[in-house]
């Protein structure tokens, strides 16, 4: 959905990094006013011996309707790419009150349950998580073991690595992750609630309980 969006808005800067639709004269229009006035003024002071030829005339012709096509042809990418971008926003509207698997290192415990995941660049041999509390001390520690890559949750029981159940809250973990003795770049992944919905720069976050602002493209999975 985003990748649409954000391939309709390059189009149409590629082709004119500066138009802009507005009730005043675009930048194209100026150019356009500028070179029928030029036009204008080589056939009223062409040389009555060396008139301009058909062949030149039509050239500055096809780079006129060039020109002129341009503009209107931004001015319609402008119209869609705010229509993507409204109808995005109406579909993301609709995650509020959902819950999200995103990029993210909180987890939070609830009546002794606790969810998070990890995505995998590629399979790893070896898969530990470590679940600390705010000032960074490692309460538990599990071991995954072998792991395919991709997108995978896993849960907590709560407990530290005494068997003592821990209170309810936010806590954080990181990810050890191995493959044929060589570490793995894994990326820890939280749940969290969306609130609300933000749209700047055609642009789509979500803002959510415990993972803070996330963008729409980033969202693993959605409950």
């Amino acid at each position: 959905m985003a990748n649409s969006v954000n391939s309709i808005a390059d189009f149409a800067a590629t082709i004119n990094a500066q138009g802009k639709t507005s009730a005043t004269k675009s930048s194209n229009d100026i150019n356009k006013d500028q070179f029928l006035t030029m036009l204008t003024a080589q056939l009223q002071n062409q040389d009555p011996t060396n008139p301009i030829q058909n062949a030149e005339l039509t050239s500055q012709l096809a780079q006129l309707n060039m020109v002129d096509g341009i503009n209107q042809l931004n001015v319609s990418l402008s119209s869609i790419n705010t229509m993507f971008a409204q109808n995005q926003a109406l579909q993301a509207a609709t995650l509020v009150g959902r819950t999200v698997l995103a990029p993210g290192d909180v987890m939070a415990l609830n009546n002794g349950v606790g969810l998070a995941g990890v995505d995998l660049p590629q399979s790893v041999d070896s898969l530990q998580i470590s679940v600390k509390d705010a000032a960074g001390n490692v309460l538990q520690t599990m071991d995954l073991g072998p792991q395919k890559s991709g997108t995978l949750t896993f849960s907590w029981d709560g407990k530290d690595a005494s068997g003592n159940s821990l209170p309810n809250g936010d806590y954080t973990f990181s990810i050890k992750a191995s493959a044929a003795g060589k570490a793995v770049d894994a990326t820890a992944l939280g749940f969290a609630a969306v609130g609300s919905v933000s749209l700047a720069n055609q642009q789509l976050s979500l803002n959510t309980s415990t993972l803070g602002t996330v963008s729409l493209s980033q969202v693993k999975q959605i409950y």
